[in-house]
């Protein structure tokens, strides 16, 4: 999932140098839902004790 935020993430960065403003929103509102995902799926991971440090 975290691959699909960089690609996400280039392309609105892409998107915006070249004028395309609502691809580049869109691209960049993807991957900041993406981000919380993550995120929230890290929190519960941790708190339950799934996640596994090595």
């Amino acid at each position: 999932m975290l691959e699909w935020i960089l690609i996400l993430l280039l392309i609105a960065g892409v998107a915006s140098l070249l004028g395309f403003r609502g691809v580049a929103g869109a691209s960049a509102g993807a991957a900041k839902i993406l981000i919380f995902i993550v995120l929230i799926i890290f929190l519960i991971a941790l708190f339950t004790g799934f996640l596994v440090v090595a």
